[in-house]
């Protein structure tokens, strides 16, 4: 008769199994959660007020004349001159502040328009073709990108010198037609946008290289032109330095310096800061009014890239 022996139990002697988490745990772990999204409202408004501060007092001090200007608060509303301070701008000096807003377009909105053309040529060309030393050459267009432009300001003035374009429209133009940055985009808005199957089927049904830029991938690039005309055009609206250098005759300059020369003479004429004021707050509606038109374009070109 056999006898059954039995085995002692074995000892865990390893950390007890895992229990689920208790209740007020969990919603101790979700309350940063809660309390997150209303700190970030707070920190974007705030960001937001900064934002729209100085905007906010050029728009109520250009309603202003002379005396409130300096009488009343900074953000406190005096007597209703806008139009009064808007005839004043348009009729000074024979109406030169109208011969600056349209220097300022002609500068921003073809010099913009030519720019990006170059640039989106270029980064497709960068994206889409093989050739030797392509690389290096783009190598060579983002390190462009880190030279100041103030860098470059002296060596154009004295090319522009020697070609006779200082103080002519083609001595702000021509320079600005170069912009690695825009380059640098358009290739990575290539690379997101035109699929290389396309371009395929267009070689196929015997179409040629020019061709198929203008007809196949530049309307599949349209949110990415739109995107980098946005960046040069509000790029060229604000330069200065540039007119600065290249410019004497006050019936070329852009707004920007115009406005700066009239601010230069506030002590000898103090009627002159009113007509800064509401001249800067014009020259501001036309960026306003490209962002508004073009936003859809704007923010469909921001996300190129993210998922090809």
């Amino acid at each position: 008769m056999s006898t059954r022996t039995r085995l002692p139990a074995p000892v865990r002697t390893g950390p007890p199994p895992p229990t689920a988490p208790a209740a007020p745990a969990e919603r101790r772990r979700d309350r940063p959660r809660l309390t997150a999204k209303p700190v970030v409202n707070a920190v974007l408004v705030v960001f937001a007020l900064y934002t729209l501060m100085p905007l906010t007092w050029l728009l109520i001090a250009s309603t202003k004349n002379q005396e409130d200007l300096f009488a009343t608060d900074p953000f406190g509303l005096g007597a209703f001159h806008f139009f009064t301070n808007l005839g004043d701008l348009f009729t000074q000096n024979d109406g030169i502040f109208l011969r600056w807003m349209a220097n300022t377009l002609l500068y921003t909105v073809v010099g913009a328009f030519l720019t990006t053309l170059v640039s989106v040529a270029c980064g497709y060309a960068f994206d889409k073709y093989d050739f030797p030393g392509k690389e290096k050459l783009f190598g060579v267009v983002l390190v462009g990108i880190l030279v100041p432009s103030t860098v470059l300001a002296l060596p154009l003035y004295l090319m522009a010198s020697e070609l006779d374009l200082v103080n002519t429209y083609w001595a702000v133009l021509i320079p600005s037609l170069v912009n690695p940055f825009a380059v640098y985009l358009a290739r990575v808005f290539s690379e997101g946008y035109v699929p290389g199957e396309a371009l395929e089927a267009a070689r196929m049904d015997g179409a040629g290289e020019v061709r198929i830029f203008a007809r196949v991938s530049l309307p599949m690039l349209a949110p990415g032109f739109v995107t980098i005309f946005l960046f040069t055009f509000t790029a060229a609206w604000n330069s200065f330095y540039s007119s600065l250098m290249m410019l004497n005759d006050e019936k070329l300059y852009p707004v920007t310096l115009g406005l700066y020369t009239w601010y230069q003479s506030v002590q000898q004429q103090p009627e002159y800061y009113t007509l800064v004021i509401v001249g800067s707050l014009v020259s501001v509606v036309p960026l306003i009014v490209a962002f508004l038109c073009l936003q859809r374009f704007w923010r469909s070109g921001l996300t190129a890239g993210a998922v090809k």
